[in-house]
């Protein structure tokens, strides 16, 4: 007896046959885990062979800098300015301060020569004052002998000052100054109206032919000195020291002198004792 055929069924190769193995449960965070690390080990496949490609090219490295801002650009330029005006205190500071010692050394100095001064100025004061006390004391002196002398001469006494007569060229002198009283006294003055002191005794003894120095300074040294108890017409008197004087005229004998004396008075003839001279020299 034969078996029954069982039919066979061809199906083609490119038939799908459904598998009875359930399906696995993939979950997206599965999926996406193992596509990440996948990932990652293509990216460091890629950079590895990326750096063994370019392994022999040098590397340069670029360096930003920050960009100089509005703001940043003015604190730079404050803090610029605040340098420059220190350097500028501190090279001010400096120059006052040795200006400061420069004057500070010259007051001292100075304090140092106006004492030196002021102790000069003293002691020429203290050497005048002598002078001046001496010179009081001997006018004093020749006033009282002078005063006794000219009224001795004026009361017709025997005594008196020297010779009161005039002879020669003593005459001549006291003539000539004599004819000159009354005329006008100008500072330089020599003549023939108007006198000083030094140009009217100059022309009194041109008369005589002796040549005198023009001042009086000269004129009180250019003969002998003589003592005011001693004198003699045609000597010359004069005022202030020898050498120094201020001021001369012409004894003419008993007690009187002539001379050009200011310009108030002019020239006129005055007693020894109107205003005592210093001293006399003599010229004949």
């Amino acid at each position: 007896m034969k078996e029954p055929l069982i039919p066979v069924v061809l199906m083609p190769h490119t038939a799908h046959i459904r598998s009875h193995r359930k399906p696995r449960n993939r979950s997206a965070s599965t999926i996406a885990m193992r596509a990440g690390v996948a990932g990652g080990v293509l990216s460091l496949a890629a950079a590895g062979a990326s750096a063994s490609a370019n392994a022999a090219e040098p590397v340069t490295q670029t360096l930003e800098l920050p960009t100089l801002t509005a703001d940043l650009s003015a604190q730079v330029a404050q803090s610029a300015d605040a340098t420059q005006q220190a350097a500028a205190n501190y090279q001010l500071q400096a120059e006052r301060d040795a200006a400061a010692t420069k004057a500070a050394k010259q007051a001292k100095s100075d304090l140092a020569d106006a004492k030196k001064k002021a102790e000069a100025r003293k002691k020429a004061a203290a050497e005048a004052a002598r002078k001046a006390a001496a010179e009081r004391a001997s006018r004093s002196t020749a006033r009282t002998t002078l005063s006794t002398t000219s009224t001795t001469a004026h009361a017709g006494s025997s005594t008196s000052t020297g010779s009161s007569t005039a002879t020669g060229s003593a005459a001549a002198i006291v003539s000539f100054v004599k004819a000159q009283i009354g005329d006008t006294y100008i500072s330089g003055g020599t003549g023939p109206n108007t006198w000083d002191c030094s140009g009217l005794v100059q022309a009194a003894f041109k008369q005589v032919g002796i040549s005198l120095p023009r001042v009086s300074q000269d004129q009180s040294t250019a003969g002998t000195q003589v003592s005011l108890s001693n004198l003699q017409p045609g000597d010359i008197l004069y005022w202030g020291s020898a050498g120094s004087a201020y001021h001369v005229a012409v004894y003419v004998g008993d007690g009187m002198f002539v001379g050009a004396q200011n310009p108030s008075t002019g020239v006129v003839e005055k007693p020894l004792s109107y205003d005592p001279p210093t001293g006399a020299v003599r010229v004949l």
